[in-house]
Formats: C-alpha cells, sequence, structure tokens
C-alpha cells in the first residue's frame, strides 16, 4: 500500500470525523474553548459617553477658559440628569472617571490642571481647554452589531473580559470531542512480571486530550485477542457514544496486530505508513459508525502522531507550526520519511530558537520529558545551525 505524506494523513482523518458539534458554556468555563460562531457586540462600547477623567466637565461656553461656579458632583455609576437636566450651562461640573456626561458637555478638564486643583472650592478657574478633550465617545471601541470575536477563536482572559462587557453571560463553544481510549497489547499490564511493562500511553493520551479540550469518556485495554477486541469494543460503543475512539499499538505488520486484524477492511480503512519518523504505521477505519483513528504503540509514537493529526483534527485546527532557527546541525533521513525530533523553544535577539533533544528512537520517554515542541527535518537534507525549520509546539 502507498505512504502518505503527514499532510494528506490529516486530512483523511478530517474528512472521516463527523460535523462538528457545539455547546454553551458560561464564562467561568469558557477560557481555552473555541467560538463555534462569531460573536457580535450587543451594544456600543463605550455604551454613553463618559469621562476619561477626574476633572470638571466643561459646556461650549467653558472652553476659552475663566473663573466658573461649581456644581453638583457626578459620581460612576449615577444618572447626571438628576442634577443637570438640561445639560451643563452656567457652572461645571465636577466629575468622576467613567461617569456619564450630561448634556452639553464640550471637554474635560483634569481636577489638576485647575485652581485650586480639588473639589473643594465653590469656584474653579481653568485654562482654556480644546473641544472634545477627555471624552470617551459612545461606541468609539465598538458599536452594535459588529463582530468582536470570530468564529474559531481560542477564547482567553481579554476575551471573557470582552464578552462580560457585553453583558454575555453564556457563549457557544465548539463541544468537546468524546474519545474512547483503547490501548493494547498482552505486554502490557499493571503486574510487574519478567516481559510486562506498565501501561504509559493510556495515561499519556488522557493527558494530551485534556490539554487539548478534548473529553475522555473511558479507557480500555485489551490483549492480543481479537475476538475479545471486538466484543469489547461493540460493548464499549454501545455504553459511552463516542464521537471518535482512539487506538494505541497493533497496527504494524506483527503477528499480533490486534487492532489491525479487526480493523482493517472495515468503511473507510486505512492501514499504511506516513512518510515519517517516529510514528510511520497508522491507521484509520470506521467500526459500528464510529471513526477510529489508530495510532502506533510506541509512546513518543503515539506522543508525535497526536501532535501531527489527533489534535488538529480533533479540534477542526490547522496544524499549527511556527518557524525557528535550529541550533545544532542534522542530518535528514535518506529516504522519503521526514523526521519529527523533540526539542526546546528558546528565544534570543528576536528570534524563535529551536534545539533537538539528543535521542530519536520511539522508545525513548523519558529522554523526552523536558520536550516542548517537535522539529520537523526534511528528508534526504542536511539542515545547518540556524537554518530555519518548521517546529510544531506541544501547547
Amino acid at each position: 500500500m502507498m505512504s502518505r505524506s503527514p499532510e494528506q494523513h490529516l486530512a483523511e482523518i478530517s474528512a472521516l470525523l463527523p460535523p462538528q458539534k457545539s455547546t454553551f458554556v458560561n464564562l467561568r468555563e469558557a477560557l481555552g474553548r473555541r467560538t463555534f460562531s462569531a460573536v457580535t457586540a450587543q451594544w456600543d462600547s463605550p455604551r454613553f459617553d463618559n469621562s476619561q477623567m477626574d476633572g470638571f466637565a466643561l459646556g461650549p461656553s467653558h472652553l476659552n477658559g475663566g473663573t466658573f461656579a461649581v456644581g453638583p458632583t457626578i459620581p460612576a455609576g449615577h444618572d447626571p440628569d438628576q442634577w443637570y437636566p438640561r445639560g451643563i450651562e452656567k457652572d461645571i461640573a465636577p466629575i468622576m472617571t467613567g461617569a456619564r456626561l450630561p448634556k452639553n458637555t464640550a471637554a474635560i478638564i483634569p481636577v489638576e490642571k485647575t485652581t485650586p486643583g480639588n473639589f473643594d472650592a465653590p469656584q474653579v478657574e481653568i485654562p482654556a481647554t480644546p473641544q472634545g478633550q477627555f471624552i470617551r465617545l459612545q461606541g468609539s471601541d465598538i458599536t452594535a452589531g459588529d463582530e468582536i470575536i470570530p468564529a474559531g477563536t481560542e477564547l482567553n482572559s481579554v476575551h471573557i473580559g470582552v464578552l462580560a462587557s457585553q453583558s454575555i453571560k453564556s457563549i457557544e463553544v465548539a463541544a468537546k470531542p468524546r474519545v474512547l481510549i483503547i490501548t493494547g497489547g498482552s505486554e502490557i499490564s499493571e503486574q510487574h512480571g519478567p516481559a510486562t511493562i506498565p501501561d504509559a500511553n493510556g495515561p499519556l493520551l488522557r493527558s494530551l486530550c485534556a490539554r487539548n479540550n478534548i473529553e475522555v469518556i473511558a479507557g480500555l485495554h485489551t490483549n492480543d485477542d481479537p475476538e475479545r477486541l471486538r466484543f469489547e469494543l461493540e460493548n464499549a460503543i454501545d455504553q459511552y457514544q463516542p464521537d471518535v475512539i482512539i487506538t494505541s499499538g497493533g497496527i504494524s505488520h506483527g503477528k499480533f496486530e490486534v487492532f489491525r486484524q479487526i480493523l482493517e477492511g472495515t468503511p473507510n480503512s486505512w492501514f499504511g505508513h506516513v512518510d515519517q519518523q517516529p510514528g510511520g504505521p497508522q491507521g484509520i477505519s470506521t467500526f459500528a459508525e464510529t471513526p477510529v483513528i489508530s495510532l502506533p504503540g510506541n509512546p513518543i509514537s503515539t506522543l508525535v502522531s497526536f501532535t501531527l493529526f489527533v489534535a488538529p483534527a480533533l479540534n477542526r485546527q490547522p496544524l499549527r507550526h511556527l518557524d525557528a532557527r535550529i541550533t545544532a546541525p542534522v542530518q535528514g533521513l535518506q529516504d522519503n520519511r521526514e523526521q519529527f525530533l523533540r526539542g526546546t523553544i528558546s528565544y534570543r535577539n528576536g528570534h524563535v530558537l529551536a534545539t533537538p533533544l539528543l535521542g530519536t528512537s520511539s522508545h525513548l520517554l523519558v529522554q523526552a520529558a523536558t520536550a516542548d515542541c517537535l522539529i520537523r527535518i526534511p528528508a534526504r537534507t542536511t539542515v545547518e545551525e540556524n537554518d530555519i525549520v518548521k517546529i510544531y509546539p506541544f501547547n
């Protein structure tokens, strides 16, 4: 079977998935979620003309300067019409920052620019003041009906503040994909034996899902018995109704590749190699009308595959990369495979730097613990120090 590029495989996974669902969450739960549709302003911002300074509201007749009587103070949060029903006339109005302007306000003069420079005097001397000074006009930030957050935006703290300022209490976001994780292999056991190892991939995949807004609804482990796997898959789908199943291991060319035995030949199935190292063996299929993404079993291969395929596909986002200068020379593979090295990101003199970690084998999990990105090395290419490479951050 022909191999694929990483981009081709990501596209095939994305095409296999059902339409994305949405849900509403309150603002306390919205941080890090992605907007499902564009959000529009419900109100002008600012909602009304207000003062940018603690000072005095002046009418048109006050702009040339002079000494004027002081009227009642307008605190923030109070309607100025209760003191100035006809707006600013003869008296100037002490006003606090953020307070709504009375009618006819032509400018604000900061209190410290006046004489005596406080709010206690019955009369205040002010200098000539330009019209419009320190006035925040209604709608100067945004007007009602304008788009304020595009669809597909990952909400940050500022977005939450913007939504709250618009009196928006809940927001439609992309629903977290609900996944079932199944790890395989008779060598995986929590009972320490002479030829068994603990399950690293299950916890690894759970943590990767948590960091990428993917909900793990259940996790299973199966041995190398195909019929047992078929039975457990059918029961799990019936019980949990997952959007997607993620499997780890059991898809290569060995004698006991249990996932491949059960899933190859199902609708939309493809099991083969992606032109990359690590994580070459990959598979996709549909079992009981549920999409299945099958990842290789070595922990680093699982990490690389999740970063390149699972996270972007399930979140309906393009694979994000940065351009960086590599800090050491690397010799690419001499076949069609591109390498994805574990590395660390740093910054110097405005440049993004990528430093490869030692060890490329897919079982070297401990050596990858400090990595925060993947570094892409093209096939049959020698990358010299300071060359520009693509990197894929884990966060």
